[in-house]
C-alpha cells in the first residue's frame, strides 16, 4: 500500500483530549476485529499492543471478505493480509508518513503560534502565525510531543494519528495549572529562549538550542546574551543587570531563596541545567508576589510533571560529569535525583587550568606563582532531590531539596626542608528545603503554599606553621520563609493575586585568630511581612498587571509600600508599546571587607540591614519601549531609568581613596537597550546594543558623583546560530563593550602614610577606563541517536577565540621594596579556553 502525504494526517490524540474532528461513530479496531471474526468465521493473527490505540469507521457490511481487508488496509497503519480462507495476519507497516495540523487553544480557541512540535527522533518544528504545522517522514512508531508554554504538553504514537482525511486536523491544548504569561517570541534568538507578554524572558533548558561559546544550557551564562544584563569581571557570580551588583539579583531555585550563584568561585552556574527546566529573568514589572532582588529576579523550576515511565541522562565535558534520573513509583508519585561532580579528582583540562588562573590569579592561591612550592586541591559538587505527588486532581504535593559545595585545600612548603609552612582550606555552601501544595478549590479559586529553608556558610581556615597563628572566618545564613497565594480566575481574561509572606533571616559573621588572640562575632535576625495583591488582564492587544505589595519589617517598625505595573498594548499586528514600573526593596547585602578576605579568593560577606550604617535598600525603576514583531523579525527598543537608594560604600568593591570608609549613597542608571533578531528554521542572528550611563551618589564623599564601577556606557552583542543539517548546529558570536572605570594614583605622589602604614594615594575616582573589550566565541553540537528511546548529543565550545588579551579590572597596591610607589595589579579576562561535552539521555 502507498503512503503519501495528500491521504494520511492527523486525526486524533490518544484519550481524545487535544483533537477536533473527531468523528463519534468511529469504532475501536479490537471491536470491529471481533465483530468480522463472527461475522465471517475467520480468526487475526496480531500483537494486542499494535491495535488497542486505533479507532476508525466500521465497515460496511455489505462489503465481501476482501473488500474488506481492503478497506483496512487503506484505513489503518497495518498490514492485513490473509493466509488463507480462514486465517488472516495483522502486522506494523515499515513506512512513514506525512502529518500536519493546526494548534490551538482548548479555552480561548485563539491560535498558538510558535508552539513546539518536536519527534523522538529530533526532528522539530515551530507553529506557523496561524498554528499550522507539517511534518514528513514520520515513522509509524514516532511519538510526537506538541507543546506550548503556560499549556499542557499532549504526547501520542503516529500510529493513533493514521487515517484518510483531506484536511489537517485542528489540536486543542489545554491551558496549565500554572500561571505564566503567554509567548510573546517563541524562537528569541536560539530555541529554548522566549519572550512572555509581561517582558520577562523565559529559557526552557530542555529545549536549548545553541548559544556562542556554550556547551551546556548555563542559565547565568545564558542570559548574558540579553541587552542590559552584563558581567563586568566574565563572572556568573557577578551578574550585573542595568548596573546593579549581583546580590541586588532575587536568585529563586524552586521557590528557595539562594545566596550562592556559582561553581569554580563564579565561572560557571552552581545550578545543574540538565535538571533546571524553565528559568524566568525579570528585570522589570516584577509580580508583586516577589520582593528583595532590587536589580532583577532569575526563578528557576524543576520538572514538575509526573512521568509516565523513568527518564534521565548523564554527561561530562572538561569540567564536571553529572547525572540525573525522573522515576515515576506510582501513576501519582515520582521522584527526581540528579548530581554533578567535578572531574579535578581525576584529570586537570585544558579547560580546567584556565579556569583555575582566571579564579586564583588574584588571591592567597595564586595560579601563576612559580616561586612557591605549593599544593592545592579543588572540587565542587551539586545535588538535588525532588518528590511529586499528586493526591487527586485538585491537590499537588512538591518536596524539593538542593546542595552546592565548593572546597578549596591549598598548602606551601618550605624550599629548603619541603616543610609545611602554611595550610589553607575554604569551603563554601548553599542547601535548600523547600516545600509546595497547591489545590485548587474550584475551578476559578486555587492557592498555593510555599515554605523553604535555605542555609549558606562560607568557612575558611589559614594557618602558617612558622608562628602557629591559626586565621578562621565565617559567614553564615540562614533563612526560612512560607507564603500562600490565593488566585482567582475572574473570567478568561482577568485573574486576581492575592497573598501573604513571612521570611525570617538570620546572618552571622565570624573572625578570629589565635596569636594574638582575637575574636569577633556578629548576629543579626530579622523578620519580615507583607501582603500583596495585583490583578491581571489579558485580552486582545491589551495586557495589563497592576499589584501593590505591603511590606513590614518588625524590627524597625517600619512599613514600605511598593506598587508595581506592567502595561503592553498593541498598536496593530507588528507594533507594540510597553511600560513597565516598579518600586522594591532589600534587607540583605554582600559587604567587601580586605583583599584577603576568605584567603582573597571570596571577597563579599553576607549582611543583613540595621537600619542604620546599612539601611534598607530602595529601587525605583520604570522603563518604556516599543517593539516590532512581523514575519520573524523581532525589533525591541526600551529606555529606562533606575534609582537604587540606600546602597553602602563597603559592597562596592571601591578601589580609590573611599575603600576604607563607611558611608550610604545611591546610583542612578540611564540609558537604552535595542535588539534586532530574525530568526527562521534554520538559522538565527541577532544584534544588541546598550547605552547606559550609571553614576554614584555619595554626599559625604568628595566629589559626591562619580561614575559607577560597573559604567558600561556602550555594549554591543551579536550572534549567528545555523543548523547546517538537520542534527548539526553552529553558533559563532562576540561581545564589545567600552572599559570599566578604574583610578590611578596620583602622579608624583602616589602614596601616603598613616602611622606605620602607606596607602594608595588615588586621584579622582573611576576617572580612567580600561581599554575595550572584546571576546569572540563559537560553538557546535551533533545530535544523534542510539535507538528510539536514547539519544545523544556532543556539543564542542570555544571561548575567546581570538585569545584576547583583556584586562577587566585594574587597582594599585602599595610596593613594599618603595613604600613611595605602586604596583599596578591587572586582573585578566579567560584566554581561548575550548570545552567539550557528551551527553546521553533517555
Amino acid at each position: 500500500m502507498k503512503f503519501n502525504k495528500w491521504i494520511f494526517y492527523l486525526v486524533f490524540f490518544v484519550g481524545s483530549i487535544g483533537t477536533a474532528q473527531t468523528s463519534s461513530n468511529k469504532t475501536p479496531l479490537t471491536t470491529i476485529i471481533k465483530t468480522l471474526e463472527q461475522q465471517f468465521n475467520i480468526k487475526f493473527s496480531y500483537a494486542v499492543e499494535d491495535i488497542t490505540a486505533i479507532s476508525i469507521e466500521k465497515p460496511s457490511n455489505a462489503l465481501n471478505l476482501q473488500q474488506t481487508i481492503d478497506y483496512l488496509n487503506a484505513k489503518v497503519p497495518l498490514n492485513f493480509k490473509a493466509l488463507d480462507s480462514r486465517y488472516i495476519t495483522i502486522s506494523r507497516l515499515d513506512k512513514t508518513i506525512s502529518i500536519c495540523g493546526f494548534i490551538l487553544a482548548a479555552d480561548s480557541k485563539n491560535t498558538l503560534s510558535g508552539a513546539t512540535i518536536r519527534t523522538n527522533n529530533s526532528k522539530v518544528t515551530i507553529a506557523s502565525k496561524n498554528g499550522s504545522f507539517n511534518l514528513e517522514n514520520i515513522p509509524l512508531e514516532t511519538i510526537i510531543s506538541i507543546s506550548y508554554l503556560g499549556f499542557e504538553t499532549k504526547e501520542i504514537r503516529a500510529t493513533a494519528f493514521f487515517a484518510a482525511a483531506k484536511d489537517c486536523p485542528t489540536i486543542y491544548l489545554k491551558p496549565s495549572k500554572e500561571e505564566l504569561n503567554p509567548v510573546l517570541i517563541p524562537v528569541f534568538l536560539t530555541s529554548g529562549l522566549q519572550k512572555t507578554t509581561d517582558g520577562s524572558t523565559v529559557l526552557n533548558t530542555k529545549k536549548f538550542g545553541i548559544l556562542p561559546g556554550l556547551t551546556e544550557p548555563d542559565v547565568l551564562q545564558s542570559i548574558q546574551v540579553l541587552p542590559g544584563i552584563e558581567s563586568a569581571n566574565e563572572s556568573v557570580a557577578n551578574i550585573n543587570v542595568r548596573g546593579g551588583t549581583n546580590d541586588q539579583n532575587l536568585m529563586l531555585w524552586d521557590n528557595i531563596k539562594m545566596y550562592h550563584s556559582g561553581h569554580f568561585f563564579g565561572l560557571i552556574s552552581a545550578y545543574n541545567p540538565n535538571l533546571t527546566n524553565k528559568i524566568v529573568v525579570t528585570k522589570n514589572g516584577t509580580s508583586a508576589e516577589f520582593s528583595d532582588g532590587v536589580s532583577s529576579m532569575i526563578n528557576m523550576s524543576t520538572n514538575n510533571e509526573i512521568k509516565s515511565s523513568v527518564s534521565g541522562g548523564a554527561g561530562i565535558n572538561l569540567i564536571s560529569g553529572d547525572v540525573f534520573v525522573q522515576i515515576p513509583l506510582a501513576k501519582n508519585l515520582e521522584i527526581d535525583l540528579s548530581a554533578r561532580h567535578s572531574i579535578t579528582d581525576f584529570v586537570n583540562t585544558p579547560t580546567y587550568t584556565n579556569y583555575y588562573k582566571k579564579s586564583f590569579q588574584d588571591t592567597e592561591i595564586n595560579a601563576d606563582n612559580t616561586t612557591k612550592n605549593s599544593n592545592s586541591d579543588f572540587y565542587f559538587y551539586d545535588y538535588t532531590a525532588k518528590i511529586l505527588y499528586d493526591l487527586n486532581e485538585k491537590h499537588q504535593f512538591r518536596a524539593n531539596l538542593i546542595g552546592i559545595t565548593n572546597e578549596l585545600n591549598y598548602s606551601e612548603n618550605n624550599n629548603s626542608d619541603d616543610t609545611k609552612s602554611k595550610s589553607s582550606a575554604l569551603s563554601q555552601k548553599n542547601i535548600g528545603f523547600g516545600g509546595n501544595w497547591k489545590a485548587q478549590w474550584t475551578p476559578k479559586l486555587s492557592t498555593q503554599l510555599n515554605s523553604y529553608f535555605s542555609r549558606y556558610n562560607i568557612d575558611s581556615r589559614d594557618h602558617r606553621v612558622a608562628t602557629d597563628q591559626l586565621l578562621t572566618e565565617a559567614n553564615e545564613v540562614i533563612e526560612t520563609a512560607t507564603k500562600l497565594n490565593l488566585h482567582y480566575v475572574f473570567n478568561e481574561h482577568i485573574r486576581l493575586l492575592s497573598g501573604y509572606q513571612l521570611n525570617e533571616t538570620g546572618m552571622l559573621n565570624q573572625t578570629r585568630v589565635s596569636a594574638p588572640f582575637y575574636s569577633s562575632t556578629k548576629k543579626n535576625v530579622l523578620l519580615n511581612q507583607a501582603l500583596y495583591a495585583e490583578t491581571e488582564y489579558n485580552k486582545n492587544k491589551t495586557y495589563f498587571r497592576l499589584g501593590l505589595r505591603l511590606n513590614y519589617f518588625q524590627k524597625f517598625q517600619k512599613f514600605l509600600f511598593e506598587p508595581r505595573i506592567n502595561f503592553r498594548q498593541e498598536l496593530s499586528n507588528q507594533f507594540a508599546f510597553k511600560l513597565e514600573g516598579e518600586f522594591k526593596n532589600q534587607t540583605s547585602t554582600q559587604i567587601i571587607d580586605f583583599e584577603d578576605d576568605f584567603l582573597g579568593v571570596e571577597k563579599r560577606r553576607w549582611q543583613l540591614v540595621n537600619n542604620k550604617d546599612i539601611p534598607i535598600a530602595k529601587s525605583k525603576q520604570a522603563s518604556f519601549g516599543f517593539e516590532f514583531n512581523d514575519n520573524n523579525w523581532n525589533i525591541d527598543l526600551t529606555g529606562f531609568y533606575k534609582l537604587v537608594d540606600g546602597i553602602t560604600a563597603s559592597n562596592q568593591g571601591f578601589y580609590n581613596n573611599f575603600q576604607y570608609k563607611n558611608a550610604n549613597g545611591s546610583y542612578t542608571d540611564k540609558g537604552i537597550e535595542f535588539l534586532i533578531n530574525k530568526t527562521s528554521k534554520k538559522h538565527s542572528a541577532w544584534l544588541s546594543y546598550t547605552f547606559s550611563q550609571n553614576n554614584y551618589h555619595f554626599e559625604s564623599f568628595i566629589p559626591s558623583s562619580f561614575p559607577n564601577n560597573v559604567d558600561i556606557r556602550h555594549s554591543v552583542n551579536m550572534g549567528w546560530n545555523y543548523a547546517i543539517l538537520e542534527n548539526l548546529k553552529m553558533a559563532i558570536g562576540g561581545s564589545w563593550h567600552n572599559g570599566l572605570p578604574y583610578t590611578k594614583p596620583v602622579a608624583g605622589n602616589e602614596t601616603v602614610q598613616n602611622g606605620n602604614r602607606y596607602f594608595v594615594n588615588y586621584d579622582t575616582p573611576n576617572s580612567q577606563n580600561l581599554d575595550h573589550f572584546l571576546r569572540i566565541d563559537a560553538s557546535f553540537s551533533y545530535n544523534f541517536n542510539f535507538s528510539s528511546a536514547v539519544k545523544a548529543i556532543l556539543r564542542a565550545g570555544v571561548i575567546n577565540i581570538t585569545n584576547q588579551n583583556n584586562i577587566i579590572n585594574r587597582y594599585y597596591k602599595v610596593d613594599p621594596n618603595d613604600t613611595s610607589k605602586t604596583i599596578q595589579v591587572n586582573n585578566k579576562s579567560l584566554g581561548l579556553t575550548p570545552n567539550v561535552s557528551f551527553r546521553v539521555n533517555f
